[in-house]
């Protein structure tokens, strides 16, 4: 006798409102969740993967309605239960991880009480118990000094810890079902591999089915048992991690392989015969964070005696942990941040010690494109006004600023036309590419670039790495290139520098920092990368190999 499944998703058809790109959500949806597996489910923005799981727990927005078909939880056809039994199930049966804890967490409630909520509502526990459960659910997430941790509001913890505590919060009463919707998209390899072994664990103990929304192949590869690849709203391909990963059918599927950036190394060796353009010189950063008039604040090293070199038209990749100073240095470089002491070098200038007026006209000649367009670009101005404020601030014709964005954004492969729409009309790959035409538009001569595609598909990501690439090459520029994923890394970055704790513990070509590691640092990274015993089946070519040898031919 077969196990009835945790989950029965039964041609589920989700109908959007009028005027969406198309008119459902996801159609005739079928698959099943069965105990003690995990379903990982990827696709592009906008397949229906979160409204999937969204329609799951009854939290799907009042725009949108079930049109068809049914979701059975144990048999049970959910929609027919009644609203009361509805909210049990949801957080109690079945839990969920948010993609973006600090957006799920209540800021104004200490994250003890916040899982104390769960379980006043699904548990009948006194308060004494609520609180030692509370302790004992972070402790079992991996949380150090879980009973001073309860106190913090989540602002206080780091990424990876505000993770954890939806984890313990999802867990709270041990839910048969667990849908985790990209859970570690932006946490770092180290952070990310502890998150993933923790589901697993818990998982396999309580047999949790668990649906695993993501974008990442190496995660896929890490965890799955089986994979549903979802396109525009339907399963187009349904199978086991090893079929799909492996043995792909499905053109889509193929597609979504094909542009996932590998450890493999396909860049010829720069030559540093060039001249330097950047030179970092024992740069050293501290914040002094929180303390009162009672209290000794604490001391966040950022930047410890840091060196680096980037030569005309090589591009540095800058890699390590969330924390370690990536940033710290790369908006020091630009400005934004005025380090303690050291030097940082502009052709041969010394940008440290420039007055704001002298740094003014080196600005022109450093650009910076940050990890969230959404949130660098402002949304009242259109496109155009967006790029043309650099070159009309420097006291170019407004005209001929707006004939050189709309060629700029041409260049970034966008129409002329998107110059007078706002970025809320544009997809996150297209905003990321109005980012990086503004920060063209100056005609820099060397690009910051913060985590640029980190929260981007697979797909949208290869498009965005290979015009940054297209970019390079034809424009001749140099690049900083910060990032916590060591597979982009690889693929994009001549020299690669690794940072801990504020210093560089790492520094030398791609090849040899990712082919033989020295620093004991670099080799944890290194073996923290999900999925790394997988690479693309041999009939499919990957997209960056495609396009090299464009560039090649070129």
């Amino acid at each position: 006798m077969t196990e009835t499944p945790l989950l029965d998703v039964r041609n589920l058809t989700i109908d959007l409102p009028r005027g969406a790109d198309r008119p459902h959500a996801v159609q005739d949806l079928t698959f099943t969740l069965e105990p003690g597996e995990i379903l990982c489910v990827v696709g592009e923005s906008g397949s229906g993967k979160s409204m999937t799981a969204h329609a799951v727990l009854g939290l799907l927005p009042k725009a949108v309605t079930v049109s068809a078909g049914e979701i059975r939880h144990q048999g049970t056809n959910v929609f027919s239960l009644p609203e009361r039994d509805q909210r049990a199930l949801r957080g109690g049966r079945i839990a969920m991880i948010f993609q973006e804890p600090m957006t799920a967490l209540n800021p104004l409630m200490r994250v003890g009480d916040q899982i104390d909520e769960v379980l006043r509502y699904h548990t009948t526990l006194d308060r004494a118990a609520r609180r030692a459960r509370v302790v004992e659910l972070l402790a079992s997430v991996g949380l150090p000094e879980p009973d001073h941790l309860r106190r913090s509001y989540p602002f206080r913890l780091s990424g990876g810890q505000r993770q954890r505590v939806m984890i313990a919060m999802a867990l709270a009463v041990e839910p048969d079902i667990l849908i985790a919707d990209e859970p570690t998209t932006a946490l770092d390899v180290t952070t990310q591999k502890q998150i993933l072994e923790l589901i697993q664990d818990i998982q396999a103990k309580r047999r949790m089915g668990v649906m695993f929304i993501t974008h990442d192949f190496g995660v896929v590869a890490e965890i799955a048992h089986r994979v549903a690849v979802m396109q525009r709203g339907q399963i187009v391909e349904l199978g086991t991690a090893e079929e799909v990963l492996n043995h792909p059918r499905h053109p889509y599927t193929r597609q979504l392989i094909a542009a996932v950036p590998h450890l493999i190394e396909h860049r010829e060796d720069f030559t540093h015969a060039r001249q330097p353009v950047l030179t970092a010189e024992k740069v050293c950063k501290t914040f002094h964070l929180g303390g009162g008039f009672f209290t000794p604040g604490r001391k966040v090293v950022a930047g410890d005696d840091l060196s680096l070199t980037i030569h005309q038209g090589e591009t540095v990749g800058l890699v390590g942990e969330s924390g370690s100073g990536k940033s710290t240095l790369g908006r020091s470089i630009v400005g934004l941040i005025k380090p303690d002491s050291g030097r940082i070098l502009f052709e041969g200038v010394d940008l440290l010690s420039l007055s704001r007026p002298a740094f003014r006209p080196y600005r022109r000649h450093v650009q910076m494109v940050f990890q969230d367009p959404y949130a660098s670009l402002n949304p009242r101005h259109t496109v155009g006004d967006i790029i043309t404020q650099g070159p009309v601030a420097f006291g170019e014709d407004r005209r001929k600023a707006l004939d050189k964005a709309k060629a700029l954004l041409t260049l970034v492969g966008l129409d002329a036309s998107a110059a007078e729409r706002f970025p809320h009309e544009f997809s996150g790959g297209q905003r990321q590419r109005i980012s990086i035409a503004r920060a063209l538009a100056l005609e820099p001569k060397l690009l910051i670039a913060d985590e640029p595609v980190s929260a981007l598909d697979v797909s949208v990501q290869a498009q965005v790495l290979d015009l940054l690439e297209d970019l390079r090459h034809r424009l001749n520029l140099s690049m900083l290139f910060i990032t916590h994923d060591l597979r982009i890394a690889a693929q994009i970055c001549d020299t690669i520098a690794v940072m801990q704790k504020g210093r560089i513990v790492e520094i030398g070509p791609a090849k040899e920092v990712f082919g033989n590691p020295q620093h004991s640092y670099t080799r944890t990274l290194l073996d923290a990368i999900p999925g790394k015993g997988w690479t693309i089946p041999e009939d499919v070519v990957p997209v960056t190999r495609r396009s090299a040898a464009l560039r090649s031919s070129a």
